[in-house]
């Protein structure tokens, strides 16, 4: 008896596949779907290798409209056609690629990574929707998607960033009032991503003699729409009150009692070098917050600089006409909202220049002990 070669079987499959009508190569395909859904927890890595070799060759002659159905049917086997799933997810199309990009647990990260450098943004968005991202793969998505996907991987509790992609982020952020917010408001965000994200965000404001900048964030808070009209201190009154504040804080006396004291007070030049040296912001960036016209970049400040919420609210009351008790209430639970990372970290103490959030993120002050997640 002559052996019959697998190089033979392969020819002689193909010569089938070749001769067999659509409609045929049809209902090969469903039955070879039908067992692997029905067998899939019974079938070896052989048995789906093989069906798999099948598959691929049948793909080529099937119709748009059947693939999306074979990708929404594939996409959630564990024991799966690896080939032929990496051929749909690579697709063209989004409509065929996007149930298994979005779903598939056989598809591995560099599976992901390889596609995510080349596709379109829906597919960066299915993956973006993923059970599981890791880090190196996020990364991908946030240096080639747009806004939404980066809004996407925010609000995915299952992305993990690295240092690298808060990096991007922040980056992306000083152009996009919402990434800022999402961020911001994500749970588990680390503190020095808050201060970055403070820092580094466009905001509007009208300070005397400070240019007004756009809104970094939607929605007004306060009873008005209009900018807080608040004085900014004299050069000469921050160069007093610096050295105060820095011997206070490496005191470890520069807490919510004294901030709470200088808000009460209206010592203005020591309540924004308070807040810029505990949340690491420039102190031009807190006259900003403090004179926007809704309170959430200031929320964002305190919360930053790690004070309570009665302190808080101090400052709030005493920048300028007092909120009313909804406004309250919308600022606590954006305070509330406000995760920071439970990171082991020493607050800043002495000066600080404005600098880039990514030489921000790469680079640790001497004074800042921040443990990245």
């Amino acid at each position: 008896m002559t052996a019959i070669s697998a190089a033979d079987v392969i020819v002689e499959l193909d010569a089938t596949i070749a001769g067999s009508s659509s409609e045929r190569c049809v209902r090969m395909l469903r039955r070879i779907v039908e067992l692997l859904v029905a067998e899939n927890s019974r079938l070896q890595e052989p048995h789906v290798g093989l069906l798999d070799d099948v598959l691929v060759r049948l793909i080529a002659r099937i119709a748009p409209a059947t693939l999306v159905e074979l990708s929404t049917a594939l996409a959630d086997l564990r024991a799966a056609p690896r080939t032929t799933l990496r051929r749909l997810a690579s697709c063209a199309d989004a409509a065929i690629a996007v149930p298994v990009l979005r779903q598939s647990p056989a598809l591995s990260p560099r599976d992901l990574m390889e596609i995510a450098a080349s596709s379109s943004e829906s597919h960066l968005l299915a993956i973006a929707d993923r059970r599981e991202i890791e880090n190196a793969l996020t990364d991908v998505l946030l240096q080639r998607g747009s806004s939404k996907v980066c809004l996407a991987l925010i609000g995915n509790p299952a992305a993990g960033f690295s240092e690298v992609g808060y990096s991007i982020l922040i980056g992306k952020a000083e152009q996009d009032d919402e990434i800022t917010k999402a961020l911001a408001l994500r749970p588990g965000t680390p503190d020095m991503v808050i201060r970055a994200l403070l820092s580094a965000s466009p905001r509007a404001a009208t300070v005397t003699n400070t240019d007004a900048r756009p809104s970094a964030f939607s929605g007004a808070t306060t009873s008005s729409e209009m900018p807080v009209t608040v004085n900014r201190p004299w050069d000469a009154e921050y160069a007093a009150a610096r050295p105060e504040i820095v011997s206070l804080n490496r005191a470890g006396k520069l807490n919510d009692s004294t901030v709470n004291r200088f808000a009460i007070r209206s010592e203005t030049a020591n309540l924004y070098t308070a807040l810029s040296v505990l949340s690491g912001a420039p102190v031009e960036v807190v006259e900003l917050v403090m004179a926007e016209s809704d309170c959430e970049g200031l929320v964002m400040a305190c919360r930053a600089s790690r004070l309570n919420w009665q302190t808080t609210l101090a400052i709030l009351n005493n920048r300028g006409p007092r909120p009313s008790f909804g406004e309250r209430e919308r600022a606590q639970e954006l305070f509330e909202k406000l995760h920071l990372s439970t990171s082991q970290w020493s607050p800043f103490v002495g000066e600080k220049s404005p600098r880039a959030p990514t030489t921000a993120l790469r680079n640790r002050e001497r004074d800042d002990e921040i443990r990245w997640p």
